[in-house]
């Protein structure tokens, strides 16, 4: 019988999908000052450009990440890899926050950062795999979506914790120093989790011999798992991406204050993190069709009118109830959907499979979601084009995941 994990080595596990998300906001929210730092310009735009496509050069190594970390955690083992994974994480953030500025050391200042950047793409493209094939594998079995849920619902705590350190740090410092130093504190913050979660995580049970000798049962032809698992993750990246738009959505089309967006964005986050823990525990109670059924149903349905509702009434309530209840279904298909995935693959082949499908949807489609969604505006002069964008790619989601089979081992009643 499997020793059940403390809530230390979980939050040991999940660390590494926190701070990714963690990176990946405060990366975007302090663009202008690490632009003015590493890619000083005459024009800022072209300064913040700059950053924009650096910060978008993390993408292009995370599906090499996904496939080679992953190949070695399913030969290996998951948690050599989990542990190789965080320190090079750990490593190029701090590496970026220490990098000095242009003015100090000329081009090898963005050069540092590009090349800490892609390191960073490599790990994190091969954390996700790995670890949500571990949280699965040391589960109970009927608790194994409520502990893939784990990895979803930090990355909206995540988000929380951008808010927190933006604010505070820009309401005590100075604007020249918050650009000086300010920003590079900030991410120095998130690195300080690194060498505690990383001490938790050599201490961790090894997940991968025991889940193979009990492995079991016919499964769905890989190949066809791995297209239907791709389309369904692109859908939930798709909305996710979308949900993080919303703050700029509020302002740029909807001409409301950053308070209001902020607001609203809070407010989400919140109730996503929500969601991803209870789409985790209804799926080992229904099953995870079910419930991924239900979530992306209800994100397909309610997307555009949602968009309608805010459009029509711009007022903050109006806002906040229409985000917080696509926030909840958004949340809500993750968990289910990446726990049905891990399930799937056999063994040998899982940490290898989820991580790079998962790193080479987000590249493709999370990191163009948000200019798409612009464009789209731009391009059709419909306000309810981010929407209709979801609806689309949430009816591709669904249509594949009507033909994934249900791999719940067990389905509690009642």
């Amino acid at each position: 019988m499997k020793a059940p994990l403390t809530r230390s080595q979980l939050a040991a596990v999940v660390a590494g999908n926190a701070l990714e998300f963690y990176d990946f906001l405060i990366f975007g929210f302090f663009a202008i000052q690490i632009g003015q730092a590493f890619f000083p310009q005459d024009d800022p735009t072209a300064s913040l450009l700059m950053t924009l496509a650096v910060f978008g050069a993390g993408f292009l190594t995370r599906p090499l990440g996904g496939l080679v970390l992953g190949r070695l955690a399913d030969r290996l083992g998951r948690k050599p890899v989990m542990l190789f994974t965080f320190a090079l994480m750990g490593f190029s953030i701090a590496g970026l926050a220490l990098t000095p500025a242009h003015a100090s050391i000329g081009m090898a200042a963005p050069v540092l950062a590009l090349v800490f950047r892609l390191a960073q793409g490599f790990a994190l493209g091969g954390e996700l795999g790995p670890t949500t094939a571990y949280l699965m594998e040391a589960a109970p079995a009927h608790r194994r979506g409520l502990y893939v849920s784990l990895q979803n619902a930090t990355q909206y705590a995540a988000v929380l914790g951008v808010g927190l350190v933006g604010t505070l740090l820009t309401s005590l410092m100075p604007e020249d120093a918050f650009a000086a130093w300010g920003w590079r504190l900030a991410m120095l913050l998130g690195a300080l989790v690194i060498p505690f979660a990383y001490r938790l995580r050599r201490r961790l049970p090894e997940t991968l011999h025991t889940e193979r000798e009990a492995e079991r049962g016919a499964r769905q032809p890989p190949l066809l798992l791995a297209a239907l698992a791709l389309v369904t993750i692109a859908a939930a990246t798709i909305s996710n991406y979308c949900l993080n738009y919303a703050a700029i959505y509020v302002q740029h089309v909807l001409d409301q204050s950053p308070q209001t967006a902020s607001i609203v964005t809070l407010l989400g986050g919140l109730t996503a993190m929500a969601g991803s823990l209870l789409g985790g525990w209804l799926s080992d109670r229904l099953g995870r069709k079910p419930v991924m059924l239900l979530a992306a149903g209800a994100i397909l349905v309610l997307g555009v009118p949602c968009y309608l509702v805010m459009l029509a009434l711009p007022a903050l309530p109006v806002l906040a109830a229409s985000v917080m209840l696509l926030s909840l279904f958004i949340g809500m298909y993750p968990p289910a959907l990446l726990t049905n995935i891990t399930e799937g693959f056999p063994v040998l082949q899982r940490a290898r499979a989820v991580g790079f499908l998962y790193a080479l949807a987000v590249a493709v489609f999370g990191g163009s979601a948000q200019y798409v969604a612009t464009w789209l505006i731009a391009a059709t002069g419909s306000a309810l084009a981010p929407a209709w964008y979801m609806s689309g790619a949430m009816l591709l989601g669904v249509l594949s995941l009507l033909a994934m089979r249900e791999t719940a081992p067990v389905r509690r009643r009642g």
